[in-house]
């Protein structure tokens, strides 16, 4: 069984600013609040990719609540993080800085991280879902949250790939981290 005194690390991984639906813009912040509350509530880490959007607003929404943040940057440095890919420095309590570039970066997310939540999301959220699945993590996928959230299960069903991977699907923030959390506490 896991050790119930480590706290479990939750990524959030989904749309940057420049790939949000412009229509959706007020409900997604709204289901960003309501994830990021439940990570705070259940004393859960949040880590995300340092970047805007979905991810960002989670993040602020768990240090709104008073819990910890950590975002693992594609940087070699706070300069490069702000002026080269444009990511706020405020995105969270601390950021580790990969120097990895994008892809890397979302390597060390998933790999960070002992619950994957996949949160509307882009090309960026598709290939971290596809390291997470690959390594057989627990992925917990927001359903209604547009983007590649809702076709994760078409995407598993093209790939005909078995994998250890725990993957569980809800439309409320809430109920799929619960699902999530009971998965992780089985884990020998």
């Amino acid at each position: 069984m896991r050790d119930q005194s480590i706290r479990p690390k939750v990524g959030v991984m989904g749309s940057a600013n420049d790939t949000l639906p412009s229509g959706e813009k007020v409900r997604l912040a709204e289901m960003a609040k309501q994830l990021g509350a439940s990570i705070a509530a259940r004393d859960c880490i949040c880590v995300t990719g340092a970047t805007t959007g979905l991810p960002e607003l989670v993040s602020r929404a768990v240090r709104n609540h008073k819990g910890l943040t950590i975002g693992i940057s594609p940087a070699i440095s706070l300069d490069e993080h702000i002026n080269r890919y444009k990511l706020p420095a405020d995105c969270a309590e601390v950021i580790i800085f990969t120097g990895f570039g994008l892809k890397g970066r979302n390597v060390i997310n998933i790999r960070s991280s002992d619950i994957v939540i996949i949160f509307g999301g882009a090309m960026g959220a598709l290939n971290e879902f596809t390291i997470a699945y690959d390594e057989g993590k627990i992925i917990g996928v927001l359903e209604g949250s547009g983007g590649i959230a809702d076709y994760i299960r078409e995407i598993i069903g093209f790939t005909n790939k078995a994998t250890r991977a725990r993957i569980f699907f809800d439309q409320a923030a809430e109920s799929l981290l619960d699902l999530c959390l009971k998965a992780l506490s089985a884990v020998d």
